[in-house]
């Protein structure tokens, strides 16, 4: 009996061989020659990537929930693609990655994706020349770069040709960072290379169940002895956290589509505008919910102290209140957003004094320098909306270097050189405000609501401003103390109850001094007046006017800009 498995078929074996006779697709059939035997190899080598990958690979990306290269391209664009770079060796080197230019939305967009059914999408020489060559050609041409990554890295069996890829690929994609944009989609298990080369990009969008990171769980085991699980290493809440994920979706198909997306508030390359869009929501509209917001607010117990979700003010100035928000699960103190207004693309800066009173600290200063230095190379213009209370203080955030990441931010503020309006909301307060685009900085228009509350400090600048009635006040409170306790004595009260209750009106008494100080200095200082009187702001604006003197501001300077490249080599931050 043999011990050989028997596998099943549907094929006949007493079947003759079926000869196939080729014809060039779409040609009449007719006498084959050595030209149709040239044809066929030909065509064999164009399909040779699709075709010489088995069902059951694919069957596994499927079972994986993951789609194939071909089938993600199909979700980006229903044109056909034109596939570029389509070397592959006799052991398909150079097949595990997929190169080409695809129209979406009627813009040319270069791609890359790997094709994890192929060698598990690794990277080898052949891999890392085609991709040199697409960022290149898109570099050139002024197009964007879309990336689907599911690779495992570098092609071990190439040796030291998959490395010398991957740095290739490297040094040409960060050559082309600040001329054109690029995104980045994660998909499946990506280690080491995978996850250098796509960080570079300037955005990266992660799905649930994937992973990237420098090394995978079993190294992280092997050399630290750690038992850590994917999610908990490089999954899309780690990195959606610390900022490495700009953006964490449920699935593929998600990313996909938030990448069309995303591209639609892109420019091509920093030389030009990003897209307009013609809008039929009035530039004059009302905002009324606007109004309803702070009127709630601040007629609430907590007064002018009360959070604000800015997210709210955003909606209401945007086109349609359509807005596309950046890193929107890390530093909630402020929001770094996509929007349009009146057609026109604007990126939106904003305190978000709903999280920290909007206090700026490392994770948020870092936040804003990289987003107001993207919108800079590529003529993005910027509306900065400031409610912040100031830099969070504090030991840890001295130690996590609170100093590098608040100039890091002033930086990227004094560098801008598209039309940018600042905004104050409400509070306004020393270096943050010093350093929030303000008319020193390079604004090219501060506005206020009658709200603000523009000041050196908050309300402890009471210390300062009457230091000496404050002092005084503290200095006669053991006088006070001891005649109210002589009263209540001679009174007949136990000497002991009488000097308990005679320091709690005493201390009472110092509270509401202070209070009434406090209101007097948020009346003398914490107002615009002394920035309208002084300049430091242009006017005052209604609440329910801010879509139509926002737009008409910026649709002036829009008027007067010329799209141009950073004079210079510049990159983009991070």
């Amino acid at each position: 009996m043999s011990k050989t498995a028997i596998k099943p078929s549907l094929k006949n074996p007493f079947a003759p061989d079926e000869k196939i006779e080729f014809n060039i697709p779409g040609e009449i059939a007719g006498k084959t020659g050595a030209y149709e035997e040239v044809m066929q190899e030909g065509h064999d080598l164009i399909l040779r990537p699709i075709k010489s990958v088995a069902v059951g690979q694919i069957e596994k990306q499927h079972f994986k929930k993951r789609m194939t290269v071909w089938e993600r391209i199909k979700v980006l664009t229903d044109a056909e693609p034109n596939i570029l770079f389509q070397n592959w060796g006799k052991n398909l080197d150079g097949a595990s990655l997929v190169t080409g230019i695809l129209n979406i939305g009627g813009r040319d967009v270069a791609l890359y994706g790997h094709d994890f059914t192929v060698r598990a999408g690794s990277i080898d020489a052949t891999n890392g020349s085609k991709l040199a060559k697409l960022f290149t050609m898109a570099g050139e041409k002024g197009i964007p770069v879309i990336g689907m990554n599911d690779s495992a890295g570098a092609f071990v069996p190439a040796g030291v040709g998959g490395l010398d890829g991957y740095a290739e690929a490297f040094t040409a994609l960060r050559k082309i960072s600040g001329v054109v944009p690029s995104i980045m989609c994660m998909f499946g298990f990506n280690a080491g290379g995978g996850s250098y080369l796509p960080r570079q990009g300037s955005f990266v969008i992660q799905p649930e169940d994937t992973f990237f990171g420098l090394t995978g769980p079993g190294v992280v085991k092997s050399v630290l002895g750690e038992d850590v699980t994917p999610e908990e290493l490089g999954g899309p809440k780690v990195h959606g956290a610390t900022g490495v994920a700009d953006l964490t979706v449920s699935d593929e198909t998600a990313a996909l589509r938030t990448a069309i997306r995303l591209l639609s508030y892109l420019p091509d390359n920093n030389g030009v505008m990003a897209p307009y869009q013609p809008t039929s929501d009035p530039l004059d509209r009302k905002t009324w919910e606007i109004n309803t917001l702070f009127k709630k607010a601040f007629n609430s117990p907590t007064g002018f102290n009360t959070p604000v979700d800015v997210s709210i003010v955003i909606q209401q100035i945007c086109d349609h209140g359509d807005y596309f928000e950046l890193q929107p699960t890390r530093a909630r103190e402020v929001i770094t957003a996509f929007g349009r207004l009146d057609g026109s693309v604007v990126g939106f800066c904003a305190n978000n004094s709903a999280v920290s009173s909007g206090q700026i600290d490392c994770d948020s200063a870092n936040k804003i320098a990289r987003f107001v230095r993207f919108c800079n190379l590529y003529n993005i213009p910027i509306i900065f909306i400031e409610d912040t209370t100031g830099f969070l203080p504090g030991r840890e955030q001295e130690a996590r270097g609170i100093v590098q990441a608040g100039r890091s931010m002033l930086d990227s503020i004094v560098d801008v050189r598209t039309p940018r309006i600042l905004l104050i909301l409400r509070n306004a307060y020393g270096g943050a405000y010093a350093s929030y685009n303000n008319y020193p900085t390079g604004a090219d228009l501060v506005l206020a609501l009658p709200t603000t509350r523009l000041a050196v400090m908050g309300p402890a600048g009471k210390e300062f401003v009457y230091k000496n009635e404050l002092r005084t006040l503290r200095a006669g409170m053991p006088a006070m103390i001891k005649k109210l306790t002589g009263e209540r004595v001679k009174a007949g009260v136990d000497g002991v109850e009488a000097q308990k209750d005679a320091e709690k009106e005493a201390t009472d008494f110092l509270k509401a001094q202070e209070a009434a100080l406090n209101l007097r200095y948020e009346k003398e200082l914490m107002n615009p007046k002394e920035g309208l009187a002084l300049g430091s702001i242009s006017s005052l604006v209604m609440p329910t006017d801010l879509r139509k003197v926002l737009g008409e501001n910026m649709n002036f300077f829009l008027r007067h800009y010329k799209a141009a490249p950073m004079q210079g080599v510049q990159r983009e931050f991070h």
